[in-house]
């Protein structure tokens, strides 16, 4: 189902709202333990799925328990992995106890995975699509086309203001572009950055753009020759232009990145890291240092990675050859890219829509046991401060530990990232929204269909 839908048919036990505050959302309220082990959440009262249930605690921890266990295939497997158990404790309260302690654990419940279902004896038939959100599914043409019907006496108020909410997969950026001017569709991601600077002038479209948390990276194995050298890492990372990558690649729409995957729309980023400036010469530098003079890798490229990937990667090719090095581009084909090159292949070109909070970031990507750790990167002293870090409730703690991992990443890691990108969107002048959007992800938090209405 198109990550829209999930925002528009079910509810989490939380949510982030568009001002990027944390706050309760199938909850009442919910607190925790002086340790951050314990974690109880009051359900509001009254609150019924599409089908005409009421919402219990046996819902919750029905839907939650999906995505635990062994055998789970769920890709929200590694966020609930430091679950130790969970509870209800009658019907309206649920109590959840954590291995460690984590104190962004609230924010991991946010996750469009995390959603409500209703039970039958302890499991969630999701093929039903019944949950307690604002619109219930009417038509769905999986990867295609998602048709969305607005539920009467949904339970939350001032939300869900459209009667339909259609969404449609166009995969073709300057088709989508397209839709959305000549009224065809009321609003696109991704919008065509190269292009919407000329929309300013219209008036029947509207340009919004967000700083977020998505980046556009390099990983490298360091497991692997060349890349298990740090000087020949560090000669990369300065051979390339950040600056121009955001001019050329990005038409102006991001910024400028330091090499680490915390963003500035991230509560604990670094202010004090700057990005590396190009400077061929501190590459050719470490390349003498690491007996690499000469040095010749292969990064393979397809678009699937990103809108522009190639481009990117060809510009990078040429940025490092003043650096002496020859970064050869391997054409990659979009089908199967991430199968069979990301992952695979040792340097490649990679998207990620980054995380709310630096520890989800940390943990699923570049923690040594990170199921997505796609450099193979292990840093004893990340690993320590990372498991430090999650449980430290004291706020200028946590702040500095998260900054001197970021330095680490920078640093020590295996990736490449030179660029943080917006969020682009395009919407017809008749739709609006509230004063602020969500950085979390496109779209509003893919929540537009909940939050925003007609003018």
């Amino acid at each position: 189902m198109g990550l829209g839908g999930f925002g528009c048919i079910y509810n989490n036990l939380v949510e982030i709202g568009s001002d990027g505050v944390l706050k309760p959302e199938l909850a009442e309220s919910y607190e925790a333990a002086p340790d951050a082990k314990t974690w109880t959440f009051k359900l509001r009262s009254g609150v019924t799925f599409s089908n005409g249930k009421t919402l219990t605690a046996d819902d919750v921890v029905a839907s939650i328990n999906h995505h635990r266990g062994a055998d789970s295939k769920s890709s929200a497997k590694p966020i609930v992995d430091g679950i130790a158990n969970i509870k209800s404790d009658g019907s309206n309260t649920v109590v959840i106890e954590l291995s460690s302690g984590n104190a962004d654990f609230g924010y991991l419940l946010s996750d469009y995975h995390l959603v409500v279902g209703p039970a039958d004896n302890g499991k969630v038939d999701w093929s039903a699509h019944i949950g307690t959100g604002g619109y219930t599914l009417a038509e769905y043409d999986v990867g295609n086309r998602l048709l969305l019907k607005r539920r009467d006496g949904y339970w939350k108020p001032n939300a869900a203001w459209f009667d339909e909410v259609e969404i449609i997969g166009i995969d073709d950026v300057a088709a989508r572009m397209n839709a959305v001017l000549t009224g065809e569709v009321d609003v696109i991601s991704n919008a065509d950055i190269a292009t919407v600077g000329r929309l300013k002038a219209r008036s029947d479209v509207v340009v919004d753009e967000v700083t977020g948390t998505q980046q556009f990276t390099m990983p490298m194995f360091t497991d692997t020759a060349p890349f298990n050298n740090v000087d020949v890492r560090l000669a990369l990372k300065y051979a390339i232009d950040r600056e121009e990558m955001v001019q050329k690649i990005l038409n102006g729409h991001g910024k400028v990145a330091n090499d680490q995957p915390i963003a500035p729309a991230n509560r604990y980023f670094n202010t004090d890291l700057p990005a590396r400036a190009y400077d061929p010469d501190k590459a050719k530098f470490h390349l003498k240092k690491a007996g690499a003079d000469g040095l010749k890798v292969d990064l393979h490229a397809a678009d699937a990675a990103f809108q522009g990937a190639l481009d990117t990667a060809v510009l990078f090719s040429e940025q490092a050859s003043k650096a002496g090095i020859n970064v050869n581009v391997v054409r990659e084909p979009n089908d199967g890219y991430w199968s069979n090159v990301w992952t695979k292949k040792p340097f490649v070109m990679c998207f990620w829509q980054g995380r709310p909070t630096e520890d989800w970031m940390f943990s699923q990507v570049y923690a040594a046991d990170a199921p997505w750790n796609d450099t193979h990167w292990k840093n004893p002293h990340f690993n320590k401060l990372l498991m430090e870090a999650r449980s430290e409730l004291d706020y200028a703690k946590r702040k500095e530990m998260y900054g001197e991992m970021q330095r680490l990443v920078s640093d020590d890691g295996g990736v490449i990232i030179p660029m943080y990108a917006n969020y682009v969107l395009v919407r017809r002048a008749e739709v609006a929204h509230g004063p602020s959007l969500s950085s979390v992800s496109e779209l509003d938090g893919l929540k537009c269909g909940e939050r925003w209405w007609f003018a």
